[in-house]
């Protein structure tokens, strides 16, 4: 069980399914809590990272399911090997932000 601080942003995530028979369509949705605000990342990623508008949303998203995941889990065969590369990217990512952001 995850426990929930006053810091913690509680977040909600709906996908679905777009297709032409709306009757058959899945839905996936799940609640995450997450310490980051997740619609200032969305904003300093749209400003100084360089990415398409259209692909930060998803860059975003991804990044803080994914994160706390493995921190939680860095562990575990399925991640041990991934996060040393997972960490130079974020690394990367979040200094190429600030630098973008001091132009």
């Amino acid at each position: 069980m995850t426990t929930h601080t006053k810091k913690d942003k509680q977040y909600r995530v709906t996908i679905e399914e777009i297709n032409a028979d709306q009757e058959a369509a899945q839905t996936l949705q799940f609640e995450y809590q997450d310490r980051e605000d997740l619609f200032t990342l969305v904003d300093k990623l749209k400003q100084g990272s360089g990415l398409e508008p259209e692909h930060v949303n998803r860059v975003a998203v991804a990044l803080r399911l994914l994160g706390p995941v493995m921190m939680h889990n860095r562990k575990h065969a399925l991640f041990a090997d991934f996060m040393p590369h997972f960490k130079n990217f974020m690394q990367h990512l979040k200094s190429t932000v600030k630098e973008s952001m001091k132009k």
